[in-house]
């Protein structure tokens, strides 16, 4: 069986202690780097598979790291913090991370989303059954490569970015509700917030903008979800 290598990056020994003790005793391989920067040399060295990111460091905080680690890797990220406010949960998640969790915690909570955190990025190289390749004005999908061409050129999106977008385009004019969207792409043992979703969307969107692409392919349907506008064209 695959013991699964994790990262987790606290500036706080006991901390990194605490969470070494709870990940290797549920049978994880655990490195640990003391600060952003050992965090981000480890990462260009080493492959993770999952990295447990705290947010209140010296020199390089967490949302610094995040965004970094996000330019080339979409290895998926759990931060965890002291910050309670919305504003940083919903922050943390524009910079590129997967989940959130407030400290203190409970174990089985921090392992159960480990777990399915693990478990969600390996059934994501899955999602698709059939690879066939989705084309939209300005934009194809495909599947098999999980890649995104927008105006022929490729945008990066983060894994559960290119879930919820490959969910609505390969149903094109279907509702979705955020309910059904959350349980589809991030599965039903998420403990997360339902804005998780309008904070992907709004992602998507935002990056479709500055590829340049000239319609919103994910409409709004008020009072209940989303759905893909567009033709319904694969090669």
């Amino acid at each position: 069986m695959k013991k699964f290598h994790l990262l987790v990056v606290d500036d706080e020994w006991n901390m990194r202690n605490l969470l070494r003790i709870y990940l290797t005793k549920n049978g994880f391989e655990v490195t640990e780097a003391r600060n952003g920067r050992e965090a981000l040399d480890l990462i260009e060295n080493y492959r993770f598979d999952l990295l447990i990111l705290d947010i209140m460091m010296p020199d390089m905080d967490g949302w610094e790291v995040c965004e970094r680690i996000r330019e080339t890797n979409l290895t998926p990220i759990l931060m965890v913090t002291a910050r309670t406010e919305t504003k940083d949960k919903v922050y943390g998640l524009n910079l590129g991370a997967d989940d959130y969790l407030i400290k203190p915690f409970d174990p089985e909570e921090l392992i159960a989303r480990v777990f399915a955190l693990i478990r969600r990025a390996h059934l994501s190289k899955r999602i698709s059954t059939d690879n066939n390749i989705i084309v939209h004005p300005g934009m194809t999908i495909d599947p098999e490569r999980r890649q995104v061409l927008i105006q022929e050129q490729s945008v990066d999106f983060t894994p559960k970015e290119f879930d919820l977008l490959y969910l609505l385009a390969v149903n094109p004019q279907r509702v979705f509700s955020r309910e059904i969207l959350l349980e589809r792409v991030w599965g039903q043992d998420y403990f997360g917030d339902i804005r998780t979703v309008d904070t992907h969307v709004k992602n998507i969107r935002e990056k479709f903008r500055k590829a340049g692409l000239s319609y919103v392919p994910i409409q709004t349907v008020w009072g209940v979800g989303y759905k893909f506008q567009g033709t319904d064209e694969r090669t």
